[in-house]
């Protein structure tokens, strides 16, 4: 496959500290951004630790295989922020969404807020679920999805990494269609701009322009936390015999990074959700 991605962080216009991290790797076909927790003490180092135990991580061909390795890095980062925590008498806490990209199919894990969406056919869907109280409480039909957006605890998570010694990790896997652009971000974005708004730079820039728009946008509303955001398309490559005369197919340069990988089939249970069919939140 090649793949292509950008990454993009900013402090905002409120923060003086950036506690947002991202991680990527295209050797590894693992991408994902963490958002420390700023109602607690050293957000940054707590964000960074998810990094850390990411980039412990090997090569695996298999997707499930890897999503597995990423939730022990996950629980791993958590035991660790846990034992500084301790030592230092003050709680600490991080969000994590992460992505894995396998032989035309992807796998998303995450703990918090921090989002994964899948832009595909000129829509954008949500993959994952907020671990929030305001999400629990649209999931109860206490207040609806639009007025969540606005709530007054939409910042309370209900799961984060670092806050509890026993950590639950979300995991979706799911095929690639042709031309899905993957998007991981913070609340610095997805918490200032709609989905709609989001959708619309996607369809008309490349990957590195769209996340310098979606930037300028957030500060054109305050950029009241830090913004980070990755964006990820995967394509198959069309492998030609010499003398045929055409050449491979795939996306051009244009992303922060670019790589061809070998594919292989693989024998593994699918999520259910079609690459033609309309994704739900």
């Amino acid at each position: 496959m090649r793949y292509e991605w950008h990454a993009a962080t900013d402090v905002g216009a409120v923060r003086r500290i950036n506690e947002d991290s991202f991680f990527t790797s295209e050797e590894l076909g693992v991408w994902a951004v963490a958002d420390g927790m700023g109602g607690m003490a050293r957000g940054d180092w707590a964000s960074a630790q998810v990094v850390a135990c990411l980039n412990a991580l090997r090569w695996q061909p298999d997707l499930e295989a890897t999503i597995e390795s990423v939730v022990a890095a996950l629980v791993q980062a958590n035991t660790a922020i846990l034992t500084e925590s301790e030592a230092h008498g003050a709680r600490m806490g991080t969000t994590a969404v992460v992505l894995v990209v396998r032989d035309g199919r992807f796998g998303v894990a995450w703990v918090g807020d921090s989002r994964a969406y899948l832009y595909r056919h000129r829509q954008l869907h949500r993959l994952s679920r907020d671990h929030s109280q305001v999400q629990e409480m649209v999931d109860n039909g206490i207040i609806t999805a639009a007025e969540a957006e606005t709530h007054r605890m939409r910042n309370v998570l209900t799961r984060a990494v670092g806050v509890l010694p026993d950590l639950a990790v979300d995991t979706i896997v799911d095929d690639l269609a042709g031309d899905d652009l993957l998007l991981l971000c913070s609340d610095g974005l997805h918490g200032v701009l709609g989905e709609g708004e989001m959708a619309e730079v996607l369809a008309r820039a490349p990957l590195a322009e769209a996340a310098q728009i979606l930037i300028a946008r957030c500060h054109g509303r305050g950029a009241p936390d830090n913004i980070t955001l990755v964006t990820v398309t995967a394509e198959e490559v069309t492998l030609v015999l010499p003398g045929n005369g055409a050449g491979s197919g795939g996306a051009g340069p244009g992303g922060s990074g670019s790589r061809e990988a070998d594919t292989q089939d693989t024998d593994t249970q699918e999520s259910g959700l079609a690459p033609d069919a309309g994704i739900q939140p």
